[in-house]
């Protein structure tokens, strides 16, 4: 099993900082890709950024210049470092993570969500 446990969401005023973290646990032979998913309310969730082990960081074009995705391996952690943060950067965002178990068996998993509110 793969656990991600999220953690740094909050309210935050217009034009402030915040900053997320994902480790993931468990048993896992590699983590390929992590990324930050978001969920604002009525909306689908959508791809925020995501690093990956091949491939360098792909951002959402709306979070460009604003936010910073990085990766530490030797924990296993994802960060999301978000600024000049918007009132429509309100959602729920999601942690995930995939990769492979064993050679023959891949994961996909997803946090529990942290809520990022940002008052105008």
């Amino acid at each position: 099993q793969v656990q991600l446990v999220e953690s740094g969401g909050g309210l935050v005023q217009a034009g402030g900082s915040l900053r997320l973290s994902c480790a993931a646990s468990g048993s896992f032979l590699r983590i390929n890709t992590m990324g930050w998913f978001r969920q604002a309310p009525g909306k689908e969730r959508e791809l925020v950024a995501s690093v990956a082990t091949v491939g360098g960081t792909i951002y959402a074009g709306s979070v460009m210049g604003r936010f910073t995705i990085s990766r530490d391996d030797a924990k296993n952690t994802v960060f999301l470092q978000m600024s000049c943060l918007k009132p429509e950067d309100t959602a729920v965002y999601y942690c995930n993570a995939r990769g492979s178990i064993t050679h023959l068996r891949e994961f996909d998993r997803w946090g529990q969500g942290t809520q990022v509110t940002v008052s105008s």
